[in-house]
């Protein structure tokens, strides 16, 4: 991994394996113990090709993210590790590019991700992105997928199960006061491809107007888990064009998660209390 190394971010030959292990091993452990992280549902993680669907967190910075790897990759190696299939603006950032894609972050596209089923392995879909990613801090116990349902109709198509994955607290390492789209009348969120262009407080900027800058995340406690995998039973194309069939699947999905995010945002508030 060089600082100013660029890579091809279609390509599925980035990830480097001694950087994850080391990652795992060191910063992960470290990411535990500052935000007092459980991870819950691991051995749910079914075997060969799945797509985990996880609920967006804390702008850029998703501790959550490498806790989950973390946890993942300690249970059962480096196969269950997903591939992120990412905004291609987002990672392509200076620094965060030469983080993200020896990780394995790749374009998102659905046809890399057939590449990477077709390999065996898996793959991780944020479908709220930046949406969701920024959503206000009063909305950090809710999943705000947006109607987006691509997730669906590439799990449809691939016949792949969806392995849900919910984290609560994690968006509570920031406070983002407002969400709006100032972009929209200079034309940039078509450019940047951005919806959303937040007021947030952070540390040490404290307010500030835009994409967040690299901030100190507070020391929230984080809660993971995973779900059992989800599988449908009509799969392949005409299933994934079916869309009467894609909003149901997305419902049983989303309910589930969010039944889950409001369970882990009460033992969270439980477990505060409790000191």
């Amino acid at each position: 991994m060089g600082l100013l190394r660029r890579y091809d971010i279609d390509s599925l030959g980035n990830r480097d394996p001694e950087l994850i292990d080391w990652l795992c091993r060191w910063l992960c452990p470290l990411l535990e113990r500052y935000f007092r992280a459980e991870v819950r549902g691991v051995e749910r993680i079914p075997p060969g090709p799945g797509l985990y669907v996880g609920n967006h967190n804390s702008g850029l910075l998703t501790p959550d993210s490498f806790i989950l790897g973390g946890a993942v990759y300690r249970v059962h190696g480096l196969e269950a590790v997903p591939y992120g299939l990412g905004h291609e603006v987002a990672i392509q950032l200076p620094l965060v590019h030469q983080i993200v894609v020896p990780l394995g972050a790749v374009r998102a596209s659905h046809d890399t991700a057939h590449r990477l089923f077709q390999r065996g392995m898996k793959v991780i879909v944020y479908p709220g992105g930046d949406l969701e990613a920024m959503r206000p801090f009063r909305d950090r116990d809710r999943i705000v997928f947006g109607g987006r349902r691509g997730y669906i109709r590439l799990a449809l198509r691939e016949g792949v199960p969806i392995i849900p994955v919910v984290a609560a607290g994690a968006h509570a390492t920031f406070i983002i006061l407002d969400r709006r789209n100032w972009l929209a009348p200079f034309g940039l969120d078509r450019l940047l491809r951005i919806k959303v262009w937040p007021t947030t407080l952070s540390l040490p900027w404290g307010i500030t107007l835009g994409a967040p800058l690299p901030y100190l995340p507070l020391p929230t406690r984080i809660l993971i888990e995973v779900l059992p995998p989800i599988r449908f039973d009509r799969r392949g194309a005409e299933a994934a064009g079916d869309e009467e069939l894609v909003g149901e699947c997305a419902r049983q999905v989303e309910t589930a998660m969010q039944g889950a995010l409001t369970r882990l945002a009460a033992r969270q508030s439980q477990l505060v209390d409790s000191k």
